[in-house]
């Protein structure tokens, strides 16, 4: 209840800050050639900035709202001052409708951002020391991907089935005796100094001016992760079939922003169509 009370407050906060440039709540964006989209700075707005133009080709303006938390950018969507989103991957969406009585849904999945291991005060994974302390997601999804990562490279060992809903609880092995930290995302990269080595979502390091190639080890392109983690364009229902939106999409999942997305990132960010 709690939670859902922070929910209706962020919500409540986000609305007042929107309603001078927002559209009616109950418009949709097949209603108008302006498609508002919430998103995470990096990299979902910088690949929303190089598709303004081509959008504007097509007859639509791109309004960008940039988030940097997890819940605005949904709470948005459901109020109606945005029309879509463009932050989460499935598994983090499914956990946010069932923990807040939503039914947002995705209509296009548009990039991966793999999972890395970034060195902090140990710099080779096989030099873990014996209780080494290791930071990982807080959140539920994301904390799961962070523990199929290390049981991936043979640091803990899960329990069978564990899959994409793990939790520490779910450790079976754990012979170096490690010692989780449980952070923010958006702390991860900053917590560096003050642990061994730190999981870490792509964005998030990219933001910290991490780099893929500097990763310890890192998730497969081709793998579960990449099938299960794509980064996905996220609507109510009643927007799902909206002309305006699947522009969108199609757009985003086009042979040019592929390129862009391949030159720009390095592998950090890694399109999927």
């Amino acid at each position: 209840m709690k939670k859902k009370l922070f929910i209706a407050a962020i919500t409540l906060i986000f609305t007042l800050a929107l309603v001078g440039c927002g559209k009616d709540k109950n418009s949709t964006a097949s209603d108008s050639k302006v498609i508002k989209v919430g998103a995470n700075i990096v990299p979902h707005a910088e690949i929303l900035e190089y598709v303004k133009p081509i959008l504007k080709d097509k007859g639509y303006t791109l309004e960008i709202v940039k988030l940097e938390d997890s819940i605005t950018p949904n709470t948005g969507v459901i109020e109606g001052s945005l029309d879509a989103n463009y932050f989460q991957h499935v598994p983090y969406l499914e956990q946010f409708n069932k923990e807040n009585g939503s039914d947002l849904v995705s209509i296009g999945a548009i990039h991966y951002e793999p999972f890395g291991i970034y060195a902090g005060r140990t710099k080779d994974l096989k030099d873990l020391p014996d209780g080494a302390i290791i930071a990982v997601p807080n959140n539920v999804t994301n904390e799961a991907r962070a523990l199929l990562l290390l049981a991936q490279e043979g640091i803990i060992t899960l329990r069978d089935g564990a899959g994409i809903t793990a939790t520490i609880a779910d450790i079976v092995s754990n012979p170096k005796n490690i010692q989780f930290k449980e952070l923010a995302p958006e702390q991860l990269v900053a917590a560096l100094p003050d642990v061994d080595v730190a999981v870490i979502n792509g964005n998030y390091a990219i933001e910290g001016g991490l780099h893929v190639s500097q990763a310890l080890a890192v998730e497969a392109n081709d793998g579960l992760a990449a099938q299960t983690y794509g980064n996905i364009i996220a609507t109510v229902p009643s927007k799902k079939d909206s002309e305006a939106l699947k522009v969108l999409v199609e757009v985003l999942q086009s042979d040019d922003v592929k390129k862009f997305i391949e030159g720009k990132y390095d592998g950090a960010v890694v399109p999927l169509k």
